[in-house]
């Protein structure tokens, strides 16, 4: 009786061992269970490139900034273009997008300059500055904003609009990122303003261009790309609020002056070209070097970045494909569509 006993104890410990083992090995088979790492991709549309919209696959995004709002010096934003039409149809596509209306941009002009100056600088413009931006968002079904301020539109008021209007958004629950360069941090931007965006995208792009026609090279190397996240890193930005930025275009810098040519563009001209990074004195990124800043992004930050959707080759060579199939081998969920 008592052996009995013992070899049925020990039948029930290796019957407990196998279902342990067995529960565990479900659980790593699970997709879902492996799909709980998540990254975001941020795609920067252009109001220019709204005739494109039904060539992007839209499926591949967990976010949309349309790029570029303004304001008029009674603070009113202006946007040319019909925001509702794309955020209908984006939608259409993507129930589950985030889209937010980007402010000012790369390059604005010096009466738009002035306005911003005019409205962030002066506290006393601020609340009623805030109230047409969180206006504008609510009349368009918008999800959040970012802030493109760069260079010398970073000025004195900027840590205390973003402030302000961070606690705008939040009491309406809405999104705040902003746009900052690779490895510059503009003496204008706090601490507590740093703190308020959700997320920041990364513009790991441009370390040469037009405004430096004698440094010929690349643009957008991996290299570059490195040292911007590990530069906001030290600025005590946490990985998971980096958003790496990359680019759809590159630089052509063949004859004194430099034009800028699309991903597509570059295509068109020869598939051949898609695992490249250079042709000439045209430097871009090609699919490895996408490839290999995914990966990095992956292991780095909470996603990826990109300017601008319609510069995309659409079809066997999309940059945005690349992408999308990275994170879905790197079993990342982004968007939980288009097979990802």
């Amino acid at each position: 009786m008592i052996k009995n006993k013992a070899l049925l104890g020990i039948l029930f410990f290796m019957s407990s061992l196998f279902s342990v083992y067995s529960c565990t090995s479900e659980k790593e088979n699970n997709p879902e269970e492996v799909k709980s790492k998540k990254a975001r991709v941020v795609g920067y549309l252009s109001a220019d490139s709204f005739d494109k919209i039904t060539s992007i696959e839209f499926c591949k995004l967990t976010h949309l900034n349309i790029a570029f709002a303004n304001p008029d010096k009674n603070g009113n934003l202006v946007f040319d273009g019909d925001i509702d039409a794309v955020t209908k149809y984006v939608r259409s596509v993507n129930s589950n997008i985030v889209i937010s209306i980007s402010l000012a941009g790369g390059v604005i002009s010096t009466e738009q300059a002035a306005n911003w100056s005019l409205l962030i600088d002066k506290p006393e413009n601020r609340p009623a500055f805030m109230q047409n931006i969180s206006k504008f968002v609510t009349d368009h079904n918008l999800d959040g904003v970012d802030v493109d301020l760069e260079w010398d539109a970073v000025t004195s008021g900027y840590s205390g609009f973003v402030v302000e209007l961070r606690k705008e958004l939040t009491d309406r629950k809405k999104l705040l990122t902003a746009a900052l360069p690779n490895n510059t941090r503009f003496v204008n931007i706090n601490s507590e303003a740093l703190n308020a965006f959700d997320f920041i995208n990364i513009m790991a792009y441009d370390s040469t261009g037009p405004w430096s026609p004698n440094k010929i090279e690349q643009h957008s190397s991996f290299e570059f790309a490195k040292e911007g996240v590990e530069f906001w890193k030290k600025q005590n930005v946490p990985s998971e609020k980096l958003t790496l930025g990359v680019p759809f275009y590159g630089y052509n810098f063949t004859y004194p002056e430099v034009t800028s040519s699309t991903f597509g563009e570059i295509i068109q001209a020869g598939t051949q070209f898609a695992d490249q990074d250079e042709i000439g004195k045209i430097y871009y990124n090609g699919r490895p070097t996408i490839l290999k800043k995914v990966e990095y992004a992956s292991q780095n930050t909470g996603g990826i970045m990109i300017w601008e959707l319609a510069q995309d080759s659409f079809g066997e060579y999309s940059l945005l494909e690349v992408i999308h199939k990275k994170y879905t081998d790197l079993k990342y969920k982004t968007s939980g569509m288009c097979g990802n």
